[in-house]
């Protein structure tokens, strides 16, 4: 299993393909801070739930001076898809070789219904305007995720 950012951390830095096909990269927030959260897969269930409550937050956490950015092991043309259908209105981003997810700690060893395997771990990782990692959390429920984490963060 991948190590697991802790408070105080380095972020790592990326380079992903978004869902509109342009390259999006953390230093392109330098000076922000930066709400990075790794899902499984687009328009599942769980997956659908996380993005439309991101979504349907966005102007409370972009009043925070919160930026979203939302990374899978999906597809661009997936990614696309599901934006589009869900109206998503902040960057979705494509980490097929699961390379970010990994130096996140959003990847390693997950059960489900008794089967071991590996894969994406539902985590979120909040980025200040410096590069360190000011909170982390992994395992994070779909529901109810976007209202504890702005709980969290102080946003009211």
């Amino acid at each position: 299993m991948s190590k697991r950012l802790q408070t105080g951390d380095r972020a790592p830095d990326f380079r992903l393909s978004s869902a509109d096909g342009s390259d999006v990269s953390l230093s392109d927030f330098a000076g922000e801070n930066v709400v990075v959260y790794f899902y499984p897969a687009a328009a599942t269930p769980g997956c659908t739930t996380e993005a439309c409550d991101f979504r349907d937050n966005l102007a409370s956490l972009g009043a925070a001076g919160y930026r979203v950015l939302g990374i899978s092991p999906d597809s661009e043309t997936k990614l696309r898809s599901f934006s589009e259908k869900e109206s998503l209105t902040f960057p979705l981003l494509s980490d097929p070789d699961h390379a970010v997810a990994e130096a996140y700690g959003a990847w390693g060893e997950k059960k489900n219904y008794g089967k071991t395997y590996e894969g994406l771990i539902r985590s979120t990782v909040v980025i200040d305007g410096s590069g360190q990692v000011s909170l982390a959390q992994y395992n994070v429920r779909a529901t109810g995720h976007v209202a504890k984490l702005r709980r969290d963060l102080g946003i009211s």
